[in-house]
């Protein structure tokens, strides 16, 4: 009796550890909650459903036909550092001529991550559309510029974290009361209109946020700024040294504006030539008379 009183309580401790660890090794190898199922809330801004390449089923926008303008004009270009099946996600947005938003509903406490889906496929330069994004009063984007971050018709992704506990948001350092709503508004700047093209919200961490393919043209960029920093010049008065100042993220990878210093100024001194050559004649016979 006494080596049976022994085994039976071995096998369940055995299987509970067995199964502790085959949980966790899963968990690890990503066996728990997937990507999918994290996801409490996403929408494609200006489109119709679409469910991407990691499982996240997008929703059709609410907001249409009530609030901003949806615009497809960017299914006429391919976005780059996008999966060829969700480029869609890009290609479509919404905006408005005001501040608009979204509205998160959120029932459980813990660690969230807002991911905001951007690419600018209109204009060609910087400092034409730039705008703010808040989070229940908290701006938690400054002065986004698509066009500066990345480039023409590439892919861009904000990501914000932010938890919920004990009815209290917390975001980038600031703290406030949280009634079960999360609010994602686009803030009207100086320049042009808000925007965005999709977005969700997922429970989990930074780590937990699938990446985007690398942008060769940033990754170059940032090497040389890199290198400009180590760089150092001596100024006239001596002693001076200067280090490059250039924007982080300031990449070209689309159209540029015409160079207005390029055009060809010849055609410019034919009238004045023309005018000299008539000029003298007439200049030379009223001297003879």
């Amino acid at each position: 009796m006494a080596m049976r009183w022994v085994k039976v309580p071995l096998v369940p401790g055995l299987v509970v550890a067995v199964l502790s660890l085959l949980a966790e090794h899963c968990w690890a190898d990503g066996g728990g909650p997937n990507l999918a199922e994290r996801v409490i809330w996403a929408v494609n801004a200006g489109g119709e459903a679409h469910t991407d390449m990691h499982g996240i089923h997008f929703k059709k926008d609410p907001l249409e036909g009530k609030l901003g303008k949806a615009s497809d004009y960017g299914v006429r270009l391919p976005i780059l550092r996008s999966s060829p099946e969700d480029q869609v996600l890009y290609q479509t947005e919404r905006y408005n001529e005001d501040t608009f938003g979204y509205e998160v509903p959120i029932r459980e406490e813990g660690d969230y991550i807002l991911v905001m889906k951007y690419a600018e496929v209109y204009f060609a330069q910087s400092q034409q559309k730039v705008f703010d994004v808040r989070l229940n009063d908290h701006v938690v984007v400054k002065d986004l510029d698509i066009f500066e971050r990345v480039g023409h018709s590439t892919a861009h992704d904000e990501i914000v974290p932010f938890s919920i506990r004990r009815g209290k948001l917390s975001v980038q350092g600031e703290v406030s009361t949280f009634n079960g709503k999360l609010t994602v508004e686009f803030v009207k700047g100086y320049y042009d209109n808000p925007k965005v093209c999709a977005l969700y919200v997922m429970k989990g961490t930074l780590d937990d946020v699938p990446k985007l393919q690398p942008h060769p043209g940033l990754k170059k960029h940032e090497e040389l700024e890199e290198e400009d920093e180590e760089e150092t010049e001596v100024g006239e008065e001596g002693g001076k040294k200067s280090t490059s100042t250039a924007p982080k993220y300031k990449v070209q990878s689309g159209p540029r504006t015409p160079n207005p210093y390029a055009a060809d100024n010849s055609s410019l001194m034919f009238p004045i030539l023309v005018a000299f050559g008539v000029f003298i004649p007439t200049l030379f016979c009223l001297c003879r008379l």
